[in-house]
């Protein structure tokens, strides 16, 4: 007969304290969404309730089918977003999975080098960045189009994807490579059915770096971009903040809105890291 062990009063203590960071972190969440929900009188109650008594979607339909500039409602806003978010992560992915490719497997010249600037480059505070990139997109004749913050966007997100995916790339073994090399897999098919699989899960983890970078970007969005019909979703947001008074319902319907895609994607590339680590399995 087995008896059951206690927990461990550390162990306890440290759940605990996991629970309290835990409800820490989720209660804006939760606010939020609770916000959103409320009607005015409920919002601006001098006696604000956690939940609300009598919760409505005034809030997301004035969001959803108003127009925040004439002829442009939020919907259009969350599509350039979808569409700078969805480029940015493609692109990152594609780019840092080759580069941290040659970066592990090869020997070259200045090799430790470029691994030191990826380093150095994320030390570099991003508003320091406004200027120097907003002249490089003027010359290019980029500025006033969604392809200069893809540009962007990619460039912050690159240098830890790569700096990730190295780890990634090198701790797969060579020998799965050169066996599946001498059964008569060329290049591509032991890139492709050897090494993408293994390094899934590392791909995955930078992507969800890269979309939420390019999703919640504010300050290049609205420096790069002139014209408010091309603005992404976090500057429209501001748009529900006058200059005399702040329509709260409609700033966390949108709020919850910016929220969800995020949380669809994490679920979503969550599934695919799962199958990552066991698609990479060799049969005996």
């Amino acid at each position: 007969m087995t008896t059951r062990r206690r927990p461990r009063p550390a162990r306890v203590a440290a759940n605990l304290a996991g629970l309290v960071v835990a409800a820490f972190a989720v209660f804006p969440v939760f606010w939020m969404i609770s916000t959103s929900v409320k009607p005015n009188r409920e919002i601006f109650s001098a006696t604000p309730r956690p939940l609300p008594a009598h919760p409505t979607l005034e809030h997301y339909r004035d969001v959803l089918a108003g127009e925040l500039i004439p002829g442009v409602g939020f919907p259009r806003f969350l599509a350039n977003s979808a569409l700078v978010a969805g480029a940015t992560v493609l692109l990152s992915g594609l780019i840092a999975l080759l580069a941290a490719t040659a970066v592990a497997r090869y020997r070259f010249r200045l090799r430790t080098s470029f691994l030191v600037m990826l380093l150095v480059v994320q030390m570099i505070p991003l508003e320091a960045l406004v200027i120097p990139l907003f002249l490089m997109i003027r010359r290019l004749g980029l500025y006033n189009t969604l392809p200069s913050l893809i540009l962007v966007y990619l460039g912050f997100s690159l240098p830890f994807a790569v700096w990730m995916l190295r780890g990634f790339v090198a701790a797969v073994p060579k020998d799965l490579e050169e066996a599946a090399a001498i059964d008569g897999a060329n290049r591509f098919q032991v890139f492709w059915r050897i090494l993408l699989p293994l390094v899934a899960p590392g791909l995955v983890a930078t992507s969800i770096f890269s979309f939420i970078t390019a999703w919640n970007e504010l300050i290049f969005a609205l420096t790069f971009i002139s014209t408010e019909n091309r603005y992404t979703a976090p500057v429209a947001l501001t748009f529900f903040f006058g200059r005399d008074d702040t329509a709260w319902g409609a700033v966390m319907a949108a709020s919850t809105l910016l929220t969800l895609p995020v949380m669809i994607f994490f679920v979503v590339v969550q599934r695919r890291m799962v199958t990552g680590l066991t698609a990479g399995a060799v049969k005996g």
